[in-house]
């Protein structure tokens, strides 16, 4: 397979190009398919999930939500009337659980001291989420870019690993320098952030891990990680 561009074995000073990232893109979207993400019935399920995923595998965040919603507590008003012990019991699966409850009944609050939400422009209303209790840069952005439909990039430690891998990127950098990476590279493209974000993260946890699988990976033709392991 030729490369469609030389990638060195240090991240590139001035951050990936948009002809490199779409191209990983492509890459990843053929070898995977679509991820349709993200699972959840309403953007609060959503929020929900973005605020309990922290620190644990989706399964079990998916447990955790079925409890609330059986015990008809999955909206704002009633998570944020409940006692804090029952939450915490209530969303036991996904771990870290009394401090989990505190973070959703700051979130509940904050959704319904806040109004219109929805008519704000994306900086002023991540800077909102960001003063809630427990929500950092990647929640905040999962919740704009799932829950809201806004164009924000969200780096995990997936993206991190995976592009600081490929050479595209300083993995040691900070969140926002990186997110202004992508954002400066690609389109605002709210459908493509959301599939590329899922890909990503799809690739890192079967492919791409701490470990990685790089005789299966489709990027190794464009890795520095994989040229340097086959020397």
């Amino acid at each position: 397979m030729s490369r469609p561009y030389v990638i060195p074995p240090q991240a590139a000073p001035d951050g990936p190009t948009f002809p490199e990232l779409r191209s990983i893109y492509r890459r990843l979207l053929t070898r995977f398919g679509p991820q349709l993400w993200w699972p959840g019935d309403t953007p609060f399920e959503i929020c929900v999930g973005a605020i309990l995923t922290q620190n644990t595998a989706w399964t079990n965040v998916e447990k955790a939500i079925a409890r609330l919603d059986a015990a008809d507590a999955l909206g704002p008003h009633a998570i944020d009337a409940m006692a804090a012990d029952r939450l915490a019991e209530l969303i036991r699966p996904a771990g870290y659980f009394n401090v989990k409850a505190k973070r959703l009944q700051s979130f509940c609050r904050f959704l319904q001291e806040q109004s219109k939400l929805e008519r704000l422009q994306t900086a002023e209303l991540r800077a909102r989420l960001l003063s809630v209790h427990g929500i950092g840069p990647e929640t905040a952005d999962d919740i704009l870019l799932y829950a809201f439909l806004r164009p924000v990039f969200v780096i995990d430690a997936y993206t991190r690993r995976l592009f600081g891998r490929l050479g595209l990127l300083d993995g040691k950098a900070s969140y926002e320098a990186l997110r202004s990476c992508f954002e400066s590279a690609l389109d605002a493209d709210v459908e493509m952030f959301n599939e590329y974000h899922a890909l990503i993260v799809v690739h890192a946890k079967h492919v791409c891990r701490t470990r990685p699988c790089c005789e299966q990976c489709c990027l190794s033709s464009v890795c520095a990680y994989s040229v340097v392991e086959k020397k």
